[in-house]
């Protein structure tokens, strides 16, 4: 299959898949601070774990055991969030090609590309409920007491 190429048709199709490309870049940035929260999510489990194994004061583990099952649940929204992510990066490199193919080689495919797009759309609103909720989760965990000396954690 021969594509007709003129100086015209290239021009308008790398301004088509220019637009998205913006998109690509806020869903990297995105990927970037949800890995680095996934990070301290594991880091945290890994020292209260550890914190666990060395303590037999029953309060406590009891508030590490919830504290783990807490941060599972955020550790699964942020990998559910990075999967929602790479998923709308994907279906935006999608659009880009649907995008200048159509443009370049004359094949009538707007339909994948407003498809792709839209599909990439919602990935991304979905990947920031998934945000949303693991930050409230996050939040929710806090806790501002001063406890007692005997009730602290083992160092």
């Amino acid at each position: 299959m021969a594509f007709p190429l003129d100086g015209t048709s290239i021009t308008h199709g790398i301004q088509l898949a220019v637009a998205p490309v913006f998109l690509l870049t806020a869903v990297t940035g995105m990927i970037g601070a949800v890995a680095g929260r996934l990070a301290r999510i594991i880091d945290r489990a890994r020292l209260v774990e550890d914190r666990s194994r060395g303590s037999s004061d029953s309060a406590w583990l009891q508030r590490a055991t919830r504290e783990l099952q807490q941060l599972r649940v955020r550790g699964m929204l942020a990998n559910g969030c990075i999967a929602l992510l790479t998923s709308c990066a994907l279906l935006i490199g999608v659009t880009i090609i649907v995008l200048f193919l159509g443009e370049t080689g004359g094949i009538q495919i707007s339909r994948w590309a407003v498809t792709s797009f839209l599909v990439g759309v919602a990935c991304f609103l979905a990947a920031l409920l998934c945000f949303l909720a693991e930050t409230f989760l996050a939040t929710r965990l806090l806790d501002f007491r001063v406890h007692p000396q005997d009730e602290r954690p083992p160092a």
